[in-house]
């Protein structure tokens, strides 16, 4: 299994919305390492869900439902999405403040590539980022 961190603007797409939801497809990734990532996953992975912008903060944990497809909102072939359902809301969110305090996590892409939406996790991160939340 693989582990990763997805990032929504809340007012675009929060969790509380996705958790309303269900399931969703992650559309919308217009960056190649981001979709390369999006490809890379595999029904089952666990995904962490990211309020970007406002609240800057880890707020859930999500799963793939269904791997990479063509993204139905293009006709460009360069571009994919993947489905996903939630898992739970966290019990308290992890911020990018708590997470740049943490020495262990120096190294998360959360931190060296702010930018970019689609990311890899490692499972110490994953983990950790989980105990941090009281999971």
């Amino acid at each position: 299994m693989n582990y990763w961190l997805i990032k929504s603007e809340p007012f675009k797409y929060s969790f509380d919305q996705f958790m309303v939801d269900k399931k969703t497809f992650w559309d919308g990734v217009r960056n190649y390492q981001a979709r390369n990532n999006l490809r890379e996953m595999k029904k089952g992975d666990l995904l962490l869900f990211y309020h970007s912008n406002e609240g800057k903060e880890i707020v859930g944990i999500a799963k793939i439902v269904k791997e990479a497809y063509q993204d139905p909102t293009t006709d460009d072939a360069n571009w994919v999405v993947v489905d996903i359902s939630p898992v739970k809301k966290l019990k308290k969110p992890v911020t990018l403040e708590m997470v740049k305090k943490e020495k262990r996590l120096a190294n998360m892409a959360l931190v060296k590539l702010m930018r970019l939406s689609v990311q890899p996790v490692r499972k110490e991160e994953f983990d950790l980022v989980l105990e941090m939340a009281g999971e």
